[in-house]
């Protein structure tokens, strides 16, 4: 087993664990609730799935993109393509939001991008005249389902089926997923220092459209969350917290011959959690005075 192999192993592990502990989490009665704003839901959905690689698509066709190496484009297209970030309800949950209305959106992206990941790449393979970047939707299907429904899922029955079990072990149970989570993260950093170092420094370019990004999916979902502050904030986490998991898993079958796209993925992923917290500051000061 090599080190990319032993990453994304442990990347699975961390996020599957982390999604029981969220489904031990939530109630399905506050789940249940969310029936009554399927406008919402849709709006977000079109978002977080469509509008959000549509953008990027539109801007790596801008002149100053294309200084940028291949590696770099895709690694930023697989991001902008892969919605339903594991991560996005324990930061709903600490920037003021509604968990429970980020782990209906986050499932239901992610059962969308069995769908819209395929197509939409066909529109971006056809956009950059690519040969053989073909994501099929029973490879997105397996990953969704593997690392994120099932689990969510199992959660949810579990809580369901032994409450008193549910409401000791969720927090644990997602703190330690997070620890393992930040400590992959850290080793790839450590590992990738020097080729991320050597990388941003030919693409740089690849840092002002990761934030352009950034800047752009955190308006969309603010925008389509309606009036309410909580959900606003929520939608936003929503269609800017992209799966980094999942582009992975697609640059390591999809991109091996494209030298960088690992790279850009994760510059995408350390941009977004950087520039988002201005963001996140501001609106979970909002949540706050309207209480």
């Amino acid at each position: 087993m090599n080190a990319t192999t032993l990453l994304l192993l442990l990347i699975k592990i961390s996020l599957i664990t982390l999604m029981v502990g969220l489904g031990l989490g939530l109630q399905l009665d506050a789940l249940k609730e969310l029936r009554h704003r399927p406008w919402l839901i849709l709006r977000v959905l079109l978002g977080t799935c469509v509008m959000v690689p549509l953008a990027a698509l539109l801007l790596l066709k801008l002149p100053f993109t294309m200084q940028m190496s291949p590696g770099a484009r895709y690694g930023i297209a697989l991001m902008a393509l892969s919605p339903s970030a594991p991560l996005t309800l324990r930061k709903a949950h600490l920037q003021g939001g509604d968990r429970h209305l980020a782990a209906l959106l986050q499932v239901a992206a992610a059962l969308l991008a069995i769908l819209t990941i395929p197509l939409l790449t066909d529109v971006f393979r056809a956009s950059y005249h690519v040969d053989g970047w073909n994501i099929e939707p029973q490879t997105v299907a397996v990953q969704v389902a593997l690392v994120q429904v099932l689990p969510l899922t199992i959660g949810l029955v579990l809580r369901r089926l032994f409450p008193q079990f549910g409401a000791r072990w969720a927090l644990p149970i997602q703190k330690g997923a997070f620890l393992v989570n930040l400590s992959v993260v850290a080793l790839i950093l450590v590992m990738m220092a020097p080729k991320l170092f050597t990388f941003l420094k030919g693409n740089l370019f690849a840092i002002v459209v990761a934030a352009l990004m950034t800047a752009i999916a955190l308006a969309i979902g603010y925008l389509l969350g309606g009036r309410n502050a909580e959900d606003r904030t929520t939608t936003a986490l929503v269609t800017s917290m992209r799966n980094p998991g999942l582009a992975l898993l697609f640059a390591i079958t999809h991109g091996k011959e494209l030298v960088g796209v690992k790279l850009a993925i994760l510059t995408y992923l350390l941009v977004t959690i950087l520039a988002s917290i201005p963001f996140l500051r501001w609106s979970k000061n909002q949540v706050h005075s309207l209480r």
